[in-house]
């Protein structure tokens, strides 16, 4: 029953540990999904954690089809994250008919090793998720983050399962999307997983006490004056969730 945290800064990171993930997934701009974080936000995290860091490789949000330069671009972070001691990267591409690009994916998986590979939830958007598994599979990928191809992980449970039994030990099939400490229980017993990926967070007030109003950096519907990161003691709670079905006391 392993704990894995998608984490939006080294500080939520650090908080991820404190409430007991066993592995966090790097990420920066959430708003899109998330995306590759800097080389400083990798460095920071890597010299506090003692948990596995896995490191998101993403150049943009949207969909998972990638110009030559941003392929190139995936290149080099995989290989600045290795410089930095990541234990893992995550990433995915696929072809323009919605197929798992088995090309690309293979220059990088070899350009990963040692570290743990994930494939992330562009296997969400392939036209077959059987097809794409046997894809993966082929290419030594360890695991993939999964929705079940639906709206949250918990509505996407029966395939999910499927996907589980056709995989038959040979890779990881690791629920993620919506799992939130209410529903948690229902995704382990719906799926038969042994990993989960949970995004755990709460809004942290801004220290200025000078407050511009009517300006905004980004989306006007998000306030200037906030910013969200994990939550240790949410965390906490889900690892407790685990290991309580793990002794069997769910």
């Amino acid at each position: 029953m392993l704990l894995e945290c998608c984490v939006n800064s080294a500080v939520s990171a650090m908080e991820a540990q404190r409430g007991g993930a066993d592995r966090v997934e790097l990420c920066e701009n959430m708003a899109d999904g998330g995306c590759t974080p800097s080389a400083g936000t990798i460095q920071l995290a890597r010299t506090y954690l003692k948990i596995s860091l896995f490191v998101m490789i993403r150049p943009r949000g949207a969909d998972f089809l990638y110009s030559d330069d941003e392929f190139e671009i995936m290149q080099q972070d995989i290989l600045m994250a290795k410089k930095l001691g990541a234990d893992g990267v995550v990433f995915g591409i696929l072809t323009s008919d919605g197929r798992i690009d088995g090309r690309r994916m293979e220059e990088l998986v070899k350009l990963s090793r040692p570290m743990g590979i994930t494939c992330h939830r562009a296997f969400d958007m392939t036209r077959d998720p059987f097809e794409a598994l046997d894809d993966l599979m082929a290419l030594g990928v360890d695991r993939i983050l999964t929705s079940g191809q639906a709206g949250n992980a918990l509505e996407g449970a029966p395939l999910i399962r499927k996907l589980i039994t056709q995989s038959k030990g040979r890779i990881l099939l690791m629920p993620g999307r919506g799992i939130k400490e209410h529903n948690l229980t229902a995704v382990i017993r719906e799926t038969g997983a042994v990993e989960f990926h949970l995004y755990l967070t709460n809004p942290v007030k801004s220290r200025m006490t000078f407050l511009r109003e009517g300006l905004w950096m980004g989306n006007p519907d998000q306030s200037e004056f906030e910013h969200i990161q994990v939550d240790a003691t949410r965390v906490a709670q889900a690892r407790e969730i685990l290991d309580n079905f793990k002794n069997g006391n769910l």
